[in-house]
């Protein structure tokens, strides 16, 4: 179990480019289970976020993606309430909301623990290890008077066209996540559940999901 995290990285960017394939049906994700009305997929992905334009590591949660196929003409109404997390077979997690996630990645010099940042440049690429750059976070806040981290422009577009705005963080977190209430169609997203702990710690991880009108729990074993 020492290693399981290393070998879930590895795959994760094994996978990534699968991915960007939509998922159709259950049968897409490593771990799902039928119920009356719907049927439930997911996935663990440790810490990554992985977006149309790049990953996010959310380095204090834990993400999962969650597929619902609804089974009935009545659809299903969807609420991240309806999930917890279950580590090591007694810890329960409860779902954290994407603007508390997408925080913790826009104000990354809350958390004191060294990050490594690959900078591009002439000939092999560097790698510096250190505290992210500061960012203000409110009127006033002098952390972002202190010198960022040298970073290398972006090439400019071959086409000439004007570099389209980039949307806000807690933009793109919100639309990434689970979305929730009624619908009569599949859904998926993420689910982000905070943790302190190291992944590599995790013997065990479980999705209970209370959804549907039956009032049963049902668990999926993520391994």
């Amino acid at each position: 179990m020492i290693y399981r995290a290393a070998i879930l990285a590895l795959a994760l960017c094994c996978e990534l480019p699968a991915q960007d394939a939509a998922r159709t049906k259950i049968s897409d994700y490593p771990a799902h289970a039928k119920l009356p009305a719907m049927e439930i997929g997911a996935e663990y992905l440790l810490n990554s976020i992985p977006l149309a334009k790049g990953m996010y590591i959310a380095k204090d949660h834990l993400v999962l993606e969650v597929a619902i196929f609804p089974s009935t003409h009545t659809g299903v109404i969807v609420s991240t309430s309806q999930f917890t997390l279950r580590v090591n077979s007694k810890t329960i997690l409860y779902p954290d909301s994407p603007g508390a996630v997408a925080a913790s990645l826009k104000y990354p010099d809350w958390q004191t623990r060294p990050t490594m940042t690959a900078e591009a440049g002439a000939g092999n690429g560097s790698v510096i290890l250190g505290a992210p750059p500061p960012v203000a976070r409110f009127p006033g806040d002098h952390r972002a008077d202190r010198l960022p981290v040298p970073r290398v422009p972006d090439p400019p577009d071959p086409t000439g066209e004007p570099k389209a705005a980039e949307q806000p963080i807690e933009v793109r977190i919100a639309a990434a996540a689970l979305p929730e209430g009624p619908s009569q169609k599949p859904v998926k997203g993420f689910l982000f559940f905070p943790f302190s702990g190291k992944t590599k710690s995790i013997r065990s991880l479980d999705l209970i999901c209370d959804v549907g009108e039956s009032g049963r729990k049902t668990t999926i074993s993520l391994f």
